[in-house]
Protein backbone atom coordinates (compact mmCIF):
# COMPACT_ATOMS: atom_id res chain seq x y z
CA UNK A 1 0.00 0.00 0.00
CA UNK A 2 0.79 3.60 -0.65
CA UNK A 3 1.27 5.90 2.67
CA UNK A 4 -1.60 7.58 3.32
CA UNK A 5 0.68 10.75 3.59
CA UNK A 6 1.72 10.37 0.11
CA UNK A 7 -1.60 9.80 -1.79
CA UNK A 8 -2.28 13.09 0.06
CA UNK A 9 0.29 14.85 -1.25
CA UNK A 10 -0.45 13.22 -4.84
CA UNK A 11 -4.27 14.03 -4.72
CA UNK A 12 -2.63 17.97 -3.77
CA UNK A 13 -0.52 18.07 -6.70
CA UNK A 14 -3.60 16.74 -9.13
CA UNK A 15 -5.37 19.58 -7.37
CA UNK A 16 -2.59 22.08 -7.93
CA UNK A 17 -2.30 21.05 -11.68
CA UNK A 18 -6.11 21.53 -11.62
CA UNK A 19 -6.24 24.96 -10.58
CA UNK A 20 -3.91 25.76 -13.20
CA UNK A 21 -4.45 24.48 -16.22
CA UNK A 22 -8.49 24.05 -16.45
CA UNK A 23 -9.75 26.91 -17.73
CA UNK A 24 -13.05 26.83 -15.94
CA UNK A 25 -13.70 26.42 -12.11
CA UNK A 26 -12.04 29.60 -10.76
CA UNK A 27 -13.90 31.03 -7.98
CA UNK A 28 -13.69 33.78 -4.83
CA UNK A 29 -15.74 35.13 -1.91
CA UNK A 30 -15.94 36.32 1.00
CA UNK A 31 -14.16 34.80 4.26
CA UNK A 32 -12.44 31.98 1.49
CA UNK A 33 -9.06 33.13 3.23
CA UNK A 34 -10.78 32.86 6.78
CA UNK A 35 -12.38 29.41 6.21
CA UNK A 36 -9.35 28.10 4.36
CA UNK A 37 -7.49 28.62 7.82
CA UNK A 38 -9.96 27.31 9.50
CA UNK A 39 -9.76 24.07 7.98
CA UNK A 40 -5.86 23.89 8.05
CA UNK A 41 -6.18 24.74 12.11
CA UNK A 42 -9.08 21.97 12.53
CA UNK A 43 -6.64 19.68 10.65
CA UNK A 44 -4.16 20.43 12.57
CA UNK A 45 -5.68 19.68 15.86
CA UNK A 46 -7.50 16.60 14.82
CA UNK A 47 -3.85 14.79 13.30
CA UNK A 48 -2.69 16.08 16.79
CA UNK A 49 -5.48 15.02 18.54
CA UNK A 50 -5.44 10.98 17.02
CA UNK A 51 -1.77 10.99 17.18
CA UNK A 52 -1.90 11.29 20.96
CA UNK A 53 -4.53 9.04 21.72
CA UNK A 54 -2.43 6.38 20.26
CA UNK A 55 0.41 7.09 21.77
CA UNK A 56 -1.47 7.20 25.21
CA UNK A 57 -3.02 4.05 24.23
CA UNK A 58 0.51 2.69 23.56
CA UNK A 59 -0.73 0.85 20.02
CA UNK A 60 0.68 1.37 16.58
CA UNK A 61 0.48 4.19 14.22
CA UNK A 62 1.50 1.99 11.39
CA UNK A 63 -1.39 2.45 9.29
CA UNK A 64 0.29 -0.46 6.86
CA UNK A 65 -0.06 -2.84 10.14
CA UNK A 66 -3.36 -2.44 11.67
CA UNK A 67 -2.53 -6.05 12.91
CA UNK A 68 0.00 -4.94 15.17
CA UNK A 69 -2.66 -2.73 16.88
CA UNK A 70 -2.53 -3.58 21.00
CA UNK A 71 -5.63 -1.61 22.15
CA UNK A 72 -9.14 -0.85 19.87
CA UNK A 73 -8.75 2.97 20.48
CA UNK A 74 -12.24 4.66 20.87
CA UNK A 75 -11.50 7.55 23.23
CA UNK A 76 -11.21 10.90 22.74
CA UNK A 77 -11.53 12.18 19.42
CA UNK A 78 -12.73 8.33 18.22
CA UNK A 79 -15.44 9.04 19.65
CA UNK A 80 -16.71 11.40 16.73
CA UNK A 81 -14.48 9.47 13.66
CA UNK A 82 -13.22 6.18 13.14
CA UNK A 83 -10.34 7.86 10.84
CA UNK A 84 -9.16 11.06 12.23
CA UNK A 85 -6.13 10.91 10.89
CA UNK A 86 -7.32 10.32 7.66
CA UNK A 87 -10.03 13.07 8.30
CA UNK A 88 -6.96 15.01 8.90
CA UNK A 89 -5.85 14.81 5.46
CA UNK A 90 -9.01 15.67 3.74
CA UNK A 91 -9.06 18.77 5.59
CA UNK A 92 -5.73 19.73 4.91
CA UNK A 93 -6.75 18.86 0.99
CA UNK A 94 -10.03 21.34 1.66
CA UNK A 95 -8.26 23.81 2.94
CA UNK A 96 -5.71 23.39 -0.01
CA UNK A 97 -8.30 23.41 -2.76
CA UNK A 98 -9.79 27.09 -1.13
CA UNK A 99 -6.26 28.19 -1.54
CA UNK A 100 -6.10 27.34 -4.81
CA UNK A 101 -9.94 28.65 -5.28
CA UNK A 102 -10.81 26.33 -8.14
CA UNK A 103 -13.92 24.18 -7.80
CA UNK A 104 -13.31 21.26 -9.39
CA UNK A 105 -10.59 20.38 -6.51
CA UNK A 106 -13.93 19.06 -4.23
CA UNK A 107 -13.74 16.91 -6.84
CA UNK A 108 -10.21 15.68 -6.37
CA UNK A 109 -11.18 15.47 -2.87
CA UNK A 110 -13.93 13.00 -2.65
CA UNK A 111 -11.85 10.96 -5.13
CA UNK A 112 -9.42 10.87 -2.09
CA UNK A 113 -12.39 10.12 0.07
CA UNK A 114 -13.26 6.80 -2.54
CA UNK A 115 -10.00 5.94 -2.53
CA UNK A 116 -9.17 5.77 1.02
CA UNK A 117 -11.99 3.85 1.63
CA UNK A 118 -11.33 1.46 -1.21
CA UNK A 119 -7.60 0.79 -0.67
CA UNK A 120 -6.85 2.02 3.11
CA UNK A 121 -9.89 1.99 5.00
CA UNK A 122 -11.51 -1.16 4.23
CA UNK A 123 -8.46 -3.17 4.59
CA UNK A 124 -7.92 -1.52 7.74
CA UNK A 125 -10.96 -2.09 9.12
CA UNK A 126 -11.19 -6.19 7.86
CA UNK A 127 -8.19 -6.52 9.69
CA UNK A 128 -9.75 -5.15 12.86
CA UNK A 129 -12.76 -6.69 12.87
CA UNK A 130 -10.64 -10.06 12.61
CA UNK A 131 -9.04 -8.89 15.43
CA UNK A 132 -11.27 -6.72 18.03
CA UNK A 133 -14.71 -9.17 16.57
CA UNK A 134 -17.50 -7.89 18.76
CA UNK A 135 -16.21 -5.05 20.31
CA UNK A 136 -14.88 -3.65 16.53
CA UNK A 137 -18.33 -4.06 15.43
CA UNK A 138 -19.95 -2.47 18.18
CA UNK A 139 -17.47 0.46 17.84
CA UNK A 140 -18.44 0.47 14.08
CA UNK A 141 -22.29 1.59 14.44
CA UNK A 142 -21.66 3.82 17.35
CA UNK A 143 -19.05 5.64 15.59
CA UNK A 144 -18.96 7.17 11.77
CA UNK A 145 -16.11 6.22 9.62
CA UNK A 146 -15.18 9.98 8.93
CA UNK A 147 -17.84 12.38 10.30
Amino acid sequence: RVPPALVAAVFAMLMAFTARWLPVGAFEFFGRQWLQWALLAIAFLTGLLAVVRFLREGTSLNPHHPEYAEKLVTGGIYNYTRNPMYLSLLLLLLAWGLYLGNAFNTLLAALFVAYMNRFQIGPEERVLESRFGAAYRQYCTLVRRWF
